[in-house]
């Protein structure tokens, strides 16, 4: 059968934990070999949740157009999970699969997710039921991790996230980056001057002063210099 693969990776916690686009593919490689499939397109989402919806999706929207322009008889992934985080978005994207005549594999939940039957109520039953756990065991882990999180912060431990620009985070503690500090007094000094923010941001680039990621805008200066931008 030729088949559609869909793989998603929402952080970086994920790829460290074995979850990552490549051992996702992987995976879906040794299942198609196996069972005589062929993978005829791959489509992904990096660094997005699946609680998104599809719109904010297009490695998921670019494999339901597959099968739904018959490029591909059906859609496979690792688990449900990977499609969608709250059952009724699996249901929905479901049930879009099977409206075009398609057949849904998912590796974590038996192989292939067969259709309703209204012989067979039990059948539905059994597949939204695993959805709706799924969703509260994800719901409890989230509920502790944020208890875990105020109680650290409560005692003035660092929780997590990107620390701000001139800072960054070691063995569980914020400490200050001489670099990024010096950055940020620098550009208080252009600003001082009387330099607009662009201004500001195009001097800190000609002197190698980079951002963490992209370029320096004049919003992005505004939040190194917590002040509003114009």
């Amino acid at each position: 059968m030729k088949l559609v693969a869909y793989i998603r990776v929402s952080t970086e916690n994920q790829v460290r934990e074995g979850f990552g686009l490549d051992a996702q593919r992987a995976e879906i490689v040794a299942w198609a070999k196996a069972e005589g499939h062929r993978i005829v397109q791959w489509t992904g989402d990096e660094g997005i949740s699946g609680a998104n919806g599809i719109d904010t999706r297009q490695g998921l929207y670019e494999a339901l157009l597959a099968v739904q322009q018959h490029r591909a008889q059906g859609i496979v992934f690792t688990s449900l999970d990977r499609l969608a985080r709250r059952m009724t978005e699996q249901e929905g994207i479901l049930g879009e699969v099977w409206a075009a005549d398609g057949t849904v594999y998912s590796l974590g939940d038996g192989g292939e997710v067969l259709q309703d039957d209204p012989d067979d109520p039990m059948r539905t039953a059994i597949r939204q039921t695993r959805g709706v756990f799924a969703q509260l065991e994800r719901g409890l882990i989230r509920q502790r991790m944020a208890k875990g999180k105020r109680e650290k912060a409560a005692q003035g431990g660092y929780v997590g996230g990107a620390p701000a620009f001139g800072y960054r985070a070691e063995h569980g503690v914020l400490a200050e980056d001489s670099a990024e500090q010096a950055t940020i007094e620098r550009a208080r000094e252009l600003r001082g001057s009387g330099m607009s923010l662009r201004q500001v941001g195009s001097a800190l680039t000609l002197e190698n002063r980079n951002p963490r990621r992209g370029a320096w805008h004049p919003t992005s200066v505004a939040r190194l210099l917590k002040v509003t931008a114009s």
